[in-house]
């Protein structure tokens, strides 16, 4: 493993050996060892609408003829996208008919999944309306006007999308969406703060998306440290030495201590069935309620697919939640630093998963080091890729979403501000911080998502506000 140093780098030598492509060092993780139902496939319910006596889009058309036509598509669609969205139902529809009992019996699913036949089916859809799911309508050119309900429905605030295409491709998007949306519905948040804390968020965001919120106390993480395998704690902590760049501040003993962290949260997960934690970590170590820093564990943790967030920040826990199903990437949460003048924003945080281009990939090259705002403890500097548009984004709140786009223009070694940090470029910094909101914490993701961020907001029921 090579031990290369940063300060016997130059700056463009440290820019050019982090370019677009990660650099091996190792698979730091595998996959998720927890798994629970935010594992499991979304449920999408499927139905058919039409008239009675088909007119439009023309009249001899054979209904069922067409459903079923459509059903070997669809099959096809699910097989791409097994593991990960189930389709269910299938009913015919008929304008005029009682549907009440669709209506009722729709069940515990992610999304409904309209597909016109026909015009004339406004009746029906009316029915539908009142259902309180994510709901897509899929129609194809000539097949009707239901369009012209659904964006009425989607003018109202309803949980609506529509698309009106015979590409059957174009249905992927949105199926990564209802991934999206079961994940959030079935997952579970531990909090680690003082129990009055974000209560009446955690409420709000159980109430907009399903995630259960559970608070935790330092006790109870304390015991869980306590009860770790020490031996397991040094084998992992010589394991992540052994792997990194170079060590600099932090002793072998503060290495062991951070796995026992990582162990002891894993255990707390497990038996919490949660797949998700933050913890108020600067107020908890001036308490002296923590026994070691959490930067290692989450970093673990959300190398795995899982979900670690410093300062308890449920906004950009919640952020990741919805995000890295979707794009099959960690969010590294940051603190951005602006650059008016040079139109750059410096995103910096002493968390980051080396997996940042992909869970299951390749590990970037990280470097062991302390906690910068009181140089103790173990946290780590991770070596990010240079080239790449980022999107950055996170909820100011259940119904609010801010994003903007950057582009990375290299990776900062700067004794200021907290270890892993990247330099990125923006339209206008100025502009940005000129109308900053939201509270100090952004989530970093590699590629560009915004358009597919406003599309979830239209299925998911929140407001999406370009930052830039």
């Amino acid at each position: 493993m090579p031990t290369r140093s940063l300060s016997s780098m130059t700056r463009r030598q440290f820019g050019l050996s982090l370019g677009a492509s990660p650099v091996v060092l190792s698979s730091t993780a595998p996959m998720a060892s927890l798994t629970g139902p935010w594992s499991d496939p979304a449920i999408v319910k499927k139905v058919y609408v039409a008239k009675p006596v088909p007119t439009w889009p023309r009249p001899d058309l054979d209904v069922k003829q067409e459903r079923a036509a459509i059903e070997k598509r669809l099959a096809e669609v699910e097989r791409k996208h097994a593991g990960a969205v189930k389709f269910v139902g299938g009913e015919l529809l008929i304008a005029g008919n009682d549907v009440s009992g669709w209506v009722r019996d729709v069940g515990d699913v992610d999304g409904i999944l309209i597909i016109e036949l026909t015009s004339g089916t406004s009746p029906v859809l009316q029915a539908i309306k009142i259902v309180d799911k994510p709901t897509l309508l899929f129609a194809r050119p000539y097949s009707g006007w239901a369009y012209s309900d659904v964006a009425a429905w989607i003018q109202e605030g309803k949980k609506a999308d529509l698309i009106v295409t015979d590409e059957y491709d174009d249905l992927d998007l949105y199926l990564r969406i209802f991934r999206s949306i079961h994940h959030m519905r079935k997952s579970k948040v531990l909090v680690i703060a003082p129990a009055s804390r974000d209560q009446v968020t955690a409420r709000a965001f159980t109430a907009q998306f399903g995630t259960e919120v559970r608070f935790v106390s330092y006790q109870e993480l304390k015991a869980a440290y306590e009860a770790t395998d020490v031996t397991q704690a040094r084998q992992q902590a010589e394991q992540f030495t052994k792997n990194a760049l170079r060590v600099v501040e932090p002793s072998p003993q503060d290495i062991v201590d951070s796995m026992r962290l990582y162990l002891g949260v894993k255990d707390l997960m497990a038996r919490e069935k949660a797949n998700a934690v933050t913890i108020d970590c600067l107020g908890g170590f001036r308490r002296g309620d923590l026994p070691a820093y959490p930067c290692v564990a989450w970093s673990r943790l959300n190398d795995q697919g899982l979900y670690g967030v410093c300062e308890a920040d449920l906004l950009s826990t919640m952020t990741q939640l919805m995000l890295t199903p979707f794009t099959g990437k960690p969010g590294f949460v940051s603190d951005p630093v602006f650059h008016t003048s040079r139109n750059e924003i410096i995103h910096a945080h002493c968390v980051a998963a080396t997996t940042m281009m992909g869970l299951g990939g390749p590990s970037l090259p990280y470097i062991i080091r302390s906690h910068m705002e009181d140089n103790k403890g173990v946290s780590v500097q991770v070596l990010l890729p240079v080239g790449d548009t980022v999107t950055v984004g996170k909820f100011a709140d259940p119904r609010k979403f801010l994003v903007s786009t950057g582009v990375v223009i290299g990776n900062v070694d700067d004794r200021n501000g907290c270890r892993t940090k990247i330099r990125t470029k923006v339209s206008s910094a100025r502009e940005m911080v000129s109308r900053y909101s939201g509270g100090l914490h952004r989530v970093v993701f590699y590629g560009d998502y915004v358009e597919s961020i406003e599309t979830m907001g239209r299925l998911m029921g929140f407001q999406v506000i370009r930052e830039s």
